[in-house]
C-alpha cells in the first residue's frame, strides 16, 4: 500500500512539474510570438529577427567559445592521467576496481561529465555578453570618428566601441584561465596524490599543458595592464579643476604600469625556465619582486602626495597646463561645443524706436502663456468630457495669416481614469474609450483682460485660420492607454471620431489582428485577461492596439537610444503626429567632463561625457507607426546601428516636408550643453583653473529658470534670419546680474532637406550692469503701482499668479517680459492673463497689452535721453624707447 502511495506521488509530482514547465514554456512562446506580431505591424519583423539573431549568435558564439576552452582542456588533462596497473594489481580485486573506477571519472570515459560542465560554465561566462549585445554591435558596426584622443593618440572610437568589449573580454578569459587552471592543477594533483602506485614524474605532455595555461594567463593578465593604461583616461582624482588624467597619472603611475607588464612577462618566463631547467632562481625571485613592487608602489599614496605636495600644488598652472587642455579639448568635442559663435555685446538702452517695424514683426510671438497654466485653461475650457484630457501643452510654429506664428497647442488624449468609478469596466476600457480626439491651439502672445483667442478649438475642429485634420483620432499618445480592441460590435454613440458611424469603426492600419481563436487565446495569455477570449464583442477583423504610449512604444524597438523628456505633437492637414527627439549617448569618450541626465522614462540618472541629438523620431497618432529619421549623420553611434540594421533609420530628406518644419532643439540637450559650457568655455588653462568666469543658470526665487521657445526674425549670428530658438540667461557664479543670454537656433527648414542647428552667446560686457531676472524681479516687486495693484486683486476672491520671465535681446539691451494671472480661489480655477510686465534697464511698466505697454515703456526711455554706452578702455600700449641723450661739444 506505501509503494502505490508513492507512487502515486511520484505520479503526481511528475504531472505538476510537466504542467508547470509547459505554462511557463506556453507564456514564454506567447511573449515570443505577440512580440514577434507587434513588431511585423510595425513594419520591422526583420528588424525583430535581426535583434534576436545578433543577440543570441553573439551570446552564442562567445558560449561555443569559452565551452570548447574548457572543454579541450579537461579533454587534455584526461589524456595525461596514467593508470598504475601494478599498483592496482596489489590492492587487491575490489579495492583495485574501486581505484580504477575513480580514475576512470577522471579520465576519456569522463566526457558525460566533462561535457556538462564545461557548458554550465561557459554559460556563466557569456551572461555579461549577453547583457551586452548592443555594445557589441557597436564594435563590430560602428565606424572610426577620425579624431584621435590626446594622450595615446588612438581614434576616440575605440575607447568608445572596441575599449569596453575588450575589457569585457579579458575579465572574463581571465575568469575562464584561472578556473582552467586551478581544474587541471586538481586533476593532475587528484592523480598523484589520490591514486595509488608510485609517484613518478609528470608526463611531459601534462607539463607542457600546465605551462601553456600558465603562459596564457599571464598574458591575458598582461593584456589587462595594457587596458588599465587607458582606465587612467576617465580619472576624476583632479575634480573640481579638471577632469582626466594628470602630471602624476601620466608622469608615475602609466610608467608603473608599463613596468608591471614587462615584469609580469619576466616573472611567467624565468618561472618556466627554473622548473623545467632547474636554474634560473635568482632571475625568477628578481622578476617576482620586481613586479610585486611596481604593483604595491602604485597601491601606496605616499610617493603620489609627495610629487603632488612638492611638484604639482606649488606650480598647478604650469605642470597641469596640458593636461587641462586635453580636458577642455575633447569636452568641446563630445558635447558639440566646438562652434559655438559668442557675440561679445557692450549693453547700451536703445538709443531709437523700439517700436520699429523690424521690432513690430515678432511682438506678436512672444511666449505670454506659460505652459504649465495654460495647461489647466485647455483643460476646463477645451476637455469638454470628463474622459479627455490634456497630458501637456506644446510649442510650435505656422503660417498663419501669411505670417509665422508661434503657438501652443495640445492634443486631447483619453484617460480612463476620469470617468466614473462605475463606469471603468472592462468594456468601456478597452472597447468603448479607445481614443482622444484632436487638438487645440492658442497664439502664443495675447492681451490680458480679453477673452482667449483659439485657432482651433472644440470637438467639431473649429479654426478660423484655416487648420484642418482629416483623421484627428488619437489612438496613440502620451498617456499611459491600456490595450484596445477595435473596430467591435459594441454600438458605441457620442464618442467623436472621424469616422460617420461611430469610433468603433476603427478604419486604420495599426495593432495586430485578432482573426482566429488562437490568436484570441495568446492575447488573452498575453495581456492576463480571460474577458478578451470570452468576449462576443470582437469582431473576425479586430485588432489589438497596444503599447500605445509613445515612449513606451520606441522604447520596446530601440531600447539603446536615450529619449528627450519633452514629446510633441504636430497638427497636419492629415492627421496628428508625435516628435521625440532621441539621443546617442557615451561615457566612454576619452578626457571629456562626466555629467548626468535622467531621460524620458528612465529610473535614474543617466551618465555619460558624449551625446548627440542624432535621430528625430515621428510617431503617427492614428496608426501608431514609428518612423526613424537621422538628423546627424556624423554621429559614428547613429552609423554603426544604421550598419547593423538597415532599413529602419531613414534620411532626413526622407520625411514628410510639413513635419521637417516643426523639427527643433531639444530642451534636453540644450540644457545639458550650457550645464557643461557654463565652465568649459573658459578655453585657457590659466582661466579655467581660477574658474573666475564661471557661469550658472539664471534663478528667480530660489527657482531655475528653465529654457523656452521663441520664434523670431531678429537675432544677429544665427546664419539665418528667419529661427525657431531656445533662449536661456546665464549668470556669474553667485551673482545675479545677467551674464550671458544663450540661444540655441534652428533655421528655417523651407526647402531644407537636413536638419540644422547652431549655438549663438550674446555675452554681455562685465564694465557695464545688465540686471538679472533675479533682480528684475525684484524690481517688480517694489514697483508700487504694481504692488497696489496686486493687493486689490488679492482682496476679490482672487489670487494672483505671476509667470516666467521672459528674456529678448533688444539692439544691445534686454527687454524683460512677465504674464501676470488672476486665478479664482473657488472651487473652478482657471487661470485669465490679465496684464503684461515689461522692463528693460531700471524701467517697469504694468499694462494688459503688450503694444501698450511697449508705447509706455518707450516714453519712460524718451525721457531718459539717448544712452551712449561707454568707450571701452583701449589696450595699453608699449612706452616709447628711451632717447639717447644728445651729445654737443663743449664751448
Amino acid at each position: 500500500m506505501q509503494n502505490w502511495k508513492r507512487l502515486l506521488m511520484l505520479i503526481a509530482a511528475v504531472i505538476i512539474g510537466l504542467a508547470t514547465v509547459l505554462l511557463a514554456s506556453g507564456i514564454a512562446l506567447t511573449n515570443f510570438i505577440v512580440d514577434f506580431w507587434w513588431h511585423d505591424g510595425l513594419d520591422y519583423g526583420g528588424y525583430f529577427w535581426l535583434k534576436l539573431l545578433y543577440r543570441y549568435i553573439l551570446s552564442g558564439s562567445v558560449t561555443l567559445f569559452f565551452f570548447l576552452i574548457f572543454f579541450l582542456n579537461f579533454w587534455a588533462a584526461s589524456r595525461y592521467l596514467g593508470i598504475d596497473e601494478t599498483a592496482f594489481s596489489r590492492l587487491g580485486h575490489s579495492e583495485g576496481n574501486r581505484y580504477r573506477r575513480l580514475l576512470k571519472l577522471f579520465q576519456t570515459g569522463s566526457m558525460r561529465v566533462y561535457t556538462p560542465l564545461s557548458l554550465i560554465l561557459a554559460v556563466l561566462i557569456a551572461i555579461p555578453f549577453y547583457k551586452q549585445w548592443d555594445a557589441a554591435l557597436l564594435f563590430l558596426f560602428a565606424p572610426s570618428a577620425g579624431i584621435p584622443d590626446p594622450v595615446f593618440g588612438n581614434d576616440v572610437s575605440f575607447y568608445m566601441f572596441a575599449y569596453p568589449i575588450f575589457t569585457l573580454i579579458q575579465r572574463e578569459l581571465l575568469i575562464a584561465s584561472i578556473i582552467v587552471s586551478v581544474a587541471i592543477a586538481l586533476l593532475y594533483w587528484i592523480e598523484h596524490r589520490l591514486l595509488p602506485g608510485e609517484r613518478k614524474e609528470w608526463p611531459i605532455g601534462a607539463r607542457i599543458h600546465l605551462s601553456g595555461i600558465i603562459v596564457i594567463t599571464a598574458l591575458i593578465m598582461a593584456w589587462g595592464f595594457m587596458l588599465y593604461r587607458f582606465g587612467l583616461l576617465y580619472t576624476d582624482v583632479h575634480e573640481p579643476q579638471f577632469f582626466g588624467p594628470g602630471f602624476i597619472e601620466l608622469r608615475y603611475h602609466l610608467p608603473l604600469i608599463w613596468l608591471s607588464i614587462l615584469t609580469l612577462l619576466g616573472a611567467v618566463l624565468a618561472g618556466l625556465f627554473y622548473v623545467h631547467k632547474g636554474t634560473g632562481l635568482t632571475v625568477l625571485v628578481s622578476m617576482i619582486l620586481l613586479f610585486v613592487a611596481s604593483i604595491g608602489i602604485r597601491q601606496i599614496d605616499i610617493i603620489p602626495d609627495l610629487i603632488d605636495r612638492f611638484v604639482v600644488k606649488p606650480n598647478p598652472v604650469k605642470v597641469e597646463q596640458a593636461f587641462m587642455q586635453n580636458n577642455i579639448d575633447a569636452t568641446l568635442t563630445a558635447y558639440e561645443l566646438n562652434d559655438i559663435k559668442i557675440i561679445d555685446v557692450m549693453p547700451a538702452l536703445p538709443d531709437r524706436d523700439i517700436l520699429d517695424q523690424t521690432f513690430r514683426e515678432h511682438l506678436y510671438n512672444i511666449p505670454v502663456w506659460d505652459p504649465e497654466y495654460l495647461d489647466e485653461v485647455y483643460q476646463q475650457l477645451q476637455g469638454i468630457r470628463p474622459y479627455y484630457r490634456f497630458p501637456n501643452v506644446d510649442i510650435a510654429r505656422y503660417v498663419i495669416n501669411d505670417r509665422l506664428e508661434q503657438v501652443n497647442l495640445s492634443a486631447r488624449e483619453v484617460n480612463i481614469d476620469k470617468l466614473p468609478a462605475e463606469a471603468q469596466n472592462w468594456e468601456n476600457t478597452h472597447l468603448r474609450y479607445t481614443h482622444g480626439y484632436g487638438a487645440v491651439i492658442t497664439p502664443a502672445a495675447q492681451d490680458g483682460e480679453t477673452p482667449m483667442k483659439w485657432f482651433l478649438r472644440d470637438l467639431r475642429m473649429e479654426s478660423g485660420v484655416g487648420f484642418t485634420v482629416e483623421k484627428p483620432d488619437i489612438y496613440f499618445g502620451e498617456e499611459n492607454l491600456p490595450y484596445a480592441i477595435v473596430p467591435n460590435l459594441l454600438s458605441v454613440v457620442g464618442i467623436s471620431s472621424f469616422d460617420e458611424e461611430s469610433s468603433y469603426n476603427y478604419t486604420g492600419s495599426g495593432g495586430v489582428p485578432i482573426s482566429s481563436f488562437f490568436r484570441r487565446l495568446l492575447f488573452a495569455i498575453y495581456f492576463r485577461d480571460r474577458n478578451l477570449f470570452f468576449s462576443y464583442n470582437i469582431r473576425g477583423d479586430s485588432r489589438a492596439l497596444f503599447h500605445r504610449n509613445i515612449i513606451d512604444r520606441i522604447k520596446r524597438l530601440t531600447p539603446y537610444l536615450s529619449l528627450d523628456n519633452d514629446p510633441y505633437a504636430v497638427v497636419t492637414p492629415k492627421r496628428i503626429y508625435w516628435i521625440v527627439d532621441a539621443y546617442t549617448t557615451s561615457s566612454l569618450y576619452p578626457v571629456s567632463k562626466t555629467t548626468s541626465t535622467r531621460f524620458n522614462r528612465e529610473s535614474e540618472d543617466k551618465p555619460f561625457n558624449y551625446i548627440r541629438n542624432s535621430v528625430k523620431i515621428v510617431v503617427d497618432a492614428f496608426d501608431g507607426n514609428v518612423d526613424y529619421y537621422v538628423a546627424n549623420p556624423n554621429d559614428p553611434i547613429i552609423q554603426g546601428y544604421r550598419r547593423a540594421f538597415p532599413g529602419v533609420f531613414k534620411n532626413m530628406s526622407s520625411m514628410s516636408p510639413m513635419l521637417r518644419e516643426q523639427l527643433r532643439y531639444p530642451k534636453d540637450m540644450f540644457t545639458t550643453q550650457m550645464s557643461v559650457y557654463a565652465r568649459y568655455h573658459q578655453t585657457d588653462p590659466a582661466q579655467f583653473f581660477q574658474q573666475s568666469e564661471t557661469w550658472d543658470f539664471a534663478t528667480v526665487n530660489d527657482s531655475v529658470m528653465k529654457p523656452f521657445y521663441f520664434t523670431t526674425y531678429l537675432l544677429e549670428g544665427l546664419r539665418e534670419p528667419e529661427n525657431f530658438v531656445l533662449i536661456n540667461p546665464m549668470t556669474p557664479i553667485g551673482r545675479s546680474n545677467l551674464s550671458v543670454l544663450a540661444v540655441a537656433g534652428t533655421p528655417a527648414a523651407r526647402g531644407r532637406t537636413d536638419f540644422s542647428k547652431e549655438i549663438v552667446l550674446y555675452r554681455f560686457s562685465r564694465e557695464i550692469q545688465v540686471e538679472g531676472p533675479s533682480q528684475v524681479s525684484a524690481l517688480i516687486d517694489q514697483d508700487p503701482e504694481i504692488a497696489r495693484q496686486f493687493a486689490l486683486w488679492d482682496q476679490k476672491g482672487s489670487h494672483v499668479l505671476r509667470g516666467r520671465i521672459i528674456v529678448l535681446p533688444v539692439g544691445r539691451s534686454v527687454l524683460y517680459v512677465q504674464p501676470v494671472y488672476i486665478v479664482s480661489t473657488g472651487t473652478t480655477r482657471i487661470p485669465e492673463l490679465q496684464r503684461v510686465i515689461l522692463s528693460m534697464g531700471n524701467i517697469v511698466i504694468m499694462d494688459a497689452s503688450l503694444e501698450k505697454g511697449m508705447e509706455r515703456l518707450q516714453e519712460r526711455l524718451r525721457e531718459l535721453g539717448p544712452q551712449i554706452p561707454p568707450t571701452p578702455p583701449t589696450e595699453p600700449t608699449e612706452p616709447p624707447p628711451p632717447r639717447m641723450p644728445e651729445i654737443r661739444p663743449m664751448t
